[in-house]
């Protein structure tokens, strides 16, 4: 399934950088989504090219009942961002992975964070696949519009986040 997201936030791409990379905030979104924040690995600075993996422990009352059978009432999602250096106008790209523990479901997309002046646009582009038999397509369709919200839900609450600081 394609996945494709895009929404903008009123703050300077290391600002963005600064909230997504957050221990706290990640903590914040993992339990807005009814799940928990497993661990968290940042290796290298925020300023240049890094790597982020999270972890996160995920309630699948969202998927469908056959696909619930499978795998239990909770997923281990491990999401990992490979971030670019900057470019000059300081918009940045990460190669994004996510893998549920268990489950053949990957999700392989590209986040860009696109300097506009003092705000950030988010684009996200990608697919997500399944292989499991019979039930793929139907278990990819439902993650889909999920991780596609998860987008802006993580907008709306970078941007509460920024606002109460």
């Amino acid at each position: 399934m394609a996945l494709s997201a895009s929404t903008t936030l009123p703050y300077t791409v290391p600002t963005v950088i600064e909230v997504f990379t957050d221990k706290g905030f990640l903590e914040h979104m993992s339990r807005k989504a009814g799940g928990s924040l497993e661990s968290m690995m940042l290796d290298g600075d925020t300023s240049g090219a890094f790597t982020l993996v999270a972890v996160r422990t995920m309630p699948t009352d969202r998927l469908p009942d056959m696909a619930r059978k499978f795998v239990g009432e909770t997923l281990t999602v491990t999401q990992t961002e490979h971030w670019t250096t900057p470019d000059a106008d300081g918009s940045r790209q990460a190669q994004v992975e996510m893998t549920v523990a268990g489950v053949p479901l990957n999700v392989a997309a590209v986040q860009s964070l696109i300097a506009e002046g003092e705000s950030t646009r988010i684009d996200l582009q990608g697919s997500v696949t399944s292989s499991i038999p019979f039930l793929g397509g139907k278990v990819a369709g439902a993650a889909e519009p999920m991780i596609g919200k998860a987008l802006s839900v993580q907008a709306e609450e970078a941007q509460r986040w920024l606002s109460n600081r």
